[in-house]
């Protein structure tokens, strides 16, 4: 049997309960839910969209040697001051992820606004964890259409050899400038 990635995110309670998708997800056990940064693991990645490095298959084996994907749960609106206060305190490795476009409903077909359980279903995907990435965004209606949104994307991604070729992949896709240095 596939060995499960652990899932956790950092839930900094900016946005309502009731549309959260963490929050969601870990009342069907499918993510650990964490209200403090103390409490989080000490393996693995967390997902910050302000990092520059994108997830890539170098980082693969942080997840196969038990690392675990951390989500960091905040609204938009604040995010720098979120990223700034968990990641003076965590040694989680930050990454971000390639180009992808949201299916949730406050969001639908926007680059770069996911909501954290698309992000950590994208990582899982991208990482050979389809089946996992799937069984979490199960839990919501719009959940399947992530993967039909992006399922060109996700596809190409997921067979990149590096975070670079990844990176330079994004143009394929879609319309964008990319830092070189963003690999």
């Amino acid at each position: 049997m596939d060995r499960k990635v652990p899932l956790h995110a950092i839930w900094l309670q900016q946005d309502d309960p009731r549309k959260n998708t963490v929050v969601r997800a870990a009342k069907h056990n499918k993510v650990t839910l964490h209200k403090e940064i103390r409490r989080l693991p000490r393996k693995g990645i967390i997902l910050e969209p302000l990092c520059g490095k994108v997830f890539g298959p170098e980082d693969h084996s942080i997840l196969t040697n038990g690392g675990a994907i951390v989500g960091l749960d905040c609204s938009w609106e604040q995010i720098e001051p979120s990223v700034s206060k968990v990641m003076r305190t965590t040694k989680l490795k930050p990454r971000m992820l390639p180009l992808l476009l949201a299916a949730n409903p406050v969001n639908w077909g926007k680059a770069f606004k996911m909501t954290t359980a698309e992000a950590i279903a994208a990582t899982l995907y991208l990482a050979g964890k389809e089946s996992q990435a799937r069984d979490l965004l199960a839990s919501f209606k719009w959940g399947e259409q992530f993967f039909k949104l992006n399922a060109e994307p996700l596809e190409a991604y997921a067979s990149a050899k590096s975070s670079k070729e990844l990176v330079q992949m994004q143009f394929e896709f879609f319309d964008i400038e990319v830092d070189d240095d963003e690999s």
